[in-house]
């Protein structure tokens, strides 16, 4: 028992250890290097003005992808489940979409994230509204629900953006794929803010989270409500995704991906892997990021398209190893 304790201390602290290095890496290295040891005062402008914050939006959008992917898979008991499967993000993409592309100004450039979280906060109201049956949340009505309103949102998002000829257009388009180049520190207390919320929540309901993805009837007889466990969990996954897409856009993979390489390297129990996700969502979306910014200089591909990129190939190969879908 000691040694594997040894052995789980050992793989949080090289996990962290690498989180950091990642964060710091993704913060001296770009476009142009940086030389930590010898800032000048442009350097530091840079630094502080521009790159800073791109970074904090990063880990922030990262860790509660990564966070919301491994509470969902547990509530919904489906390993392929990930933030966007339940059409927030499809609902916030669109009234955001809408505002770039009408001009929206009305509170500057924190205008076009709080409209994407209203449009996310009304989606997971409606989607929670039509999973609620008999006193609960019922994961396939929750599953259907956002599926369902996904393809729905996405087809007025596609509608809207081909009879535009604004402007807007591009942006938008870049916002949709996660355009990290409008970072900025106007935006982030909000996004903190919404996001340690659902973070403190998922991380108080791990143990009832462990106890779900064991079935209703055992989650019951450990003295846990599934009903009760599902509505305050997934409140936090909505906090999480609606203000990790009004910070950034849409990032795709990072909450499908995360959370099965997590239980690759450190097991099933969600008081571990929820924080060790949203770790691995933070350095993921990082590397993206900085890959995006600086493989094509002076052009950036956008982070959204990177992660998949990334991703996929990877999310394949986990396919091929034993029981890598199992919760």
């Amino acid at each position: 028992m000691g040694q594997v304790e040894r052995n789980m201390k050992l793989k949080l602290f090289t996990i962290i250890l690498a989180a950091m290095v990642i964060f710091a890496a993704a913060l001296f290295i770009g476009p142009k290097f940086i030389n930590p040891f010898n800032v000048n005062g442009i350097e530091k402008e840079i630094l502080i003005s521009i790159r800073l914050p791109r970074v904090i939006v990063s880990v922030l959008m990262g860790m509660a992808l990564g966070a919301s992917g491994a509470v969902l898979q547990g509530i919904l008991r489906n390993p392929l489940a990930d933030p966007y499967i339940l059409g927030i993000s499809s609902g916030a993409a669109l009234t955001a979409v809408v505002g770039i592309i009408g001009g929206s100004a009305f509170l500057g450039i924190v205008t076009i994230p709080l409209l994407a979280f209203i449009g996310a906060l009304i989606t997971g109201i409606f989607v929670g509204a039509m999973g609620w049956k008999k006193g609960g949340f019922w994961p396939e009505r929750l599953l259907l629900a956002g599926v369902g309103l996904g393809f729905l949102f996405s087809a007025m998002l596609m509608l809207i953006m081909s009879i535009s000829s604004d402007e807007g257009l591009r942006r938008a388009t870049l916002w949709i794929f996660g355009d990290l180049s409008i970072a900025d520190w106007s935006v982030i207390p909000y996004g903190l803010v919404f996001i340690a919320v659902g973070f403190i929540i998922s991380i108080s309901r791990a143990k009832a989270l462990n106890a779900l993805i064991l079935g209703d009837e055992l989650s019951h007889s450990l003295g846990f409500s599934p009903r009760r466990e599902r509505f305050i969990l997934f409140i936090s996954v909505g906090l999480m995704t609606a203000a990790s897409v009004a910070l950034g856009g849409m990032i795709g993979f990072i909450g499908l991906l995360i959370p099965h390489v997590g239980r690759f390297l450190i097991g099933s129990d969600s008081r571990v892997l929820i924080p060790v996700s949203a770790l691995g969502g933070g350095m993921l979306l990082c590397i993206a990021d900085l890959i995006g910014k600086s493989v094509l200089s002076p052009m950036e591909l956008p982070a959204g398209i990177v992660t998949a990129i990334i991703g996929a190939p990877y999310f394949l190969y986990l396919l091929r190893r034993k029981d890598v879908l199992s919760i």
